[in-house]
């Protein structure tokens, strides 16, 4: 449960839209906070990305884990499952405090009680000004910029290769050389 909330709200931080520009509002909201651990999305506001957690871990100096599974509390560390590609997993152990990027699905939803809506509506949000962060629209100018985006051309075609085995291998062979040009 959280104690207190801050509220980036500025009509600059609308400006701020690729990661690095988003890393840097957050890490000057939080460079004064004694956070033990800050967790963000795997892919959040950053175009799917993924990079703002870990750009956010850079600016404030935490050690960094992503694509986080399963996290368990240790005295004066944290144990985290991480997903590895092809189904792998691994545990690593950062010191705290740190930062993880959460994936979907790592715990079930919960639904909030009347007892607890009415707790939460009694906690502080503290509004946030890019000016009382320091920010101007120059340090919140994008790093890229996204040109066009568009779905890519189907251009897969299917051929059958038939014959003797020795008579389709050097079929295959001459049209990898010769209509696809990769040998």
């Amino acid at each position: 449960m959280a104690d207190r909330a801050i509220h980036l709200h500025d009509p600059i931080f609308d400006t701020a839209v690729d990661s690095a520009a988003i890393a840097r509002s957050l890490a000057a909201a939080l460079k004064n906070e004694k956070c033990d651990l800050i967790f963000t999305g795997l892919q959040s506001d950053d175009y799917g990305f993924a990079q703002v957690g870990l750009i956010l871990a850079e600016h404030l100096a935490l050690p960094s884990a992503t694509i986080v599974m399963e996290v368990q509390p240790e005295e004066g560390s944290v144990r985290v499952k991480r997903e590895l590609e092809s189904g792998w997993f691994q545990w690593v152990r950062l010191p705290m405090p740190a930062l993880l990027t959460i994936q979907s699905g790592i715990n079930q939803l919960r639904y909030a009680t009347l007892k607890g809506i009415m707790a939460a509506k009694k906690k502080e949000i503290r509004e946030v000004k890019a000016a009382d962060l320091g920010l101007t629209a120059d340090d919140l100018k994008p790093s890229q910029i996204i040109e066009r985006a568009y779905l890519p051309e189907k251009t897969k075609r299917t051929e059958f290769i038939e014959g003797k085995p020795a008579e389709a291998a050097a079929k295959l062979v001459e049209k990898l050389r010769f209509d696809a040009r990769v040998i």
